[in-house]
């Protein structure tokens, strides 16, 4: 389905000696990994080519990999490569737009078509898939690596919730079984992710304690800048917790509200059944149907929020047999 697709982004790829690969800003284990795992692959490929991965750094996920610096005068004969990025505004470092050729390849619903060539397959667990599927169709043009596969594994990791999402399917197993043929240590890239640092265990039990429930089974807490700063927590130590509340039964959707510097809240959705992501897109957002990101100007959006996921409750107890509460 993919492979015309797969054969011009390996040309374009022949074609220039400049490539810069970006991903989205907040960046993730999967927009790291597609960002990281691709630039190995094409390293190793091409190693006369000068090839750069830029954007913030996280510390905490810095076992993934590290960021390149790039002067912009690079960017005019460059090809620049957007992984894991649905819409051009989420796109970190906006020197994007200066590249000769721009290529975006993606698994979020396209509703932002850009790009001169665009990837997207919304049926993949993650972009990491995508890529490591680029590489196993394009064989030895542009084979794996330890490190390619090292990267791209804990992208589909990251994004599959170890496995546990609906998006996991029998090709995201298969590929996660040809990466994980390479010499590198699957169970320390799985403690690695898993491990969190003192503040954020405290913030995950406050979290489990305080999250609110309504009899619908929607989820939801608020996490003010007075908590934030009670944990010595700042906004990218959220991350971990937003799994949380679908472990305690009951919940079947719910929302982390995060209050942001300027007093808006970012916000961090999920669902395990009813499809969320019109709801975000509402609010200044979007993403997969069961796991969004809004934003929300004040409390009075923030509660708008919450009741536009009970009317989707209401609506999925009526689709289904058997209403799960």
């Amino acid at each position: 389905m993919f492979t015309q697709l797969y054969e011009d982004i390996y040309q374009s790829v022949e074609e220039f000696n400049t490539i810069i690969i970006h991903r989205h800003v907040r960046p993730d284990p999967d927009a790291l990994g597609s960002q990281l795992g691709l630039a190995h692959l094409i390293r190793n490929r091409f190693p006369e080519k000068s090839v750069f991965a830029v954007g913030e750094e996280v510390e905490s996920l810095s076992f993934i990999g590290k960021m390149d610096e790039v002067n912009t005068e690079l960017y005019k004969d460059a090809l620049v490569i957007v992984t894991d990025t649905a819409n051009r505004p989420r796109i970190d470092d906006k020197r994007f737009s200066k590249g000769k050729k721009m290529i975006k390849i993606d698994h979020h619903p396209d509703e932002d078509h850009y790009g001169d060539i665009s990837l997207v397959n919304d049926k993949a667990s993650s972009c990491s898939e995508i890529i490591a599927d680029l590489s196993l169709y394009l064989n030895e043009r542009l084979p794996l690596t330890k490190e390619a596969a090292r990267a791209l594994y804990a992208g589909i990791v990251g994004d599959t919730g170890r496995f546990l999402y609906a998006a996991t399917t029998a090709r995201t197993m298969q590929i996660t079984s040809k990466l994980m043929e390479f010499d590198f240590s699957a169970s320390e890239i799985g403690q690695l992710m898993n491990t969190n640092t003192k503040k954020v265990a405290n913030l995950s039990g406050f979290v489990l304690q305080n999250i609110e429930i309504s009899d619908l089974g929607v989820g939801h807490i608020i996490l003010t800048k007075e908590i934030l700063e009670k944990f010595d927590a700042k906004d990218e130590d959220t991350a971990p917790v937003v799994p949380l509340p679908g472990t305690i039964e009951g919940i079947m959707c719910w929302g982390i509200f995060v209050e942001q510097e300027t007093g808006s809240y970012r916000c961090r959705l999920r669902s395990k059944g009813p499809i969320i992501n019109e709801v975000a897109k509402l609010h200044d957002g979007g993403g997969h149907p069961l796991a969004s990101g809004a934003n929300a100007k004040d409390l009075e959006e923030v509660e708008e929020i919450i009741h536009q996921f009970e009317e989707l409750m209401v609506e999925w107890n009526k689709s289904s047999e058997e209403p799960v509460l």
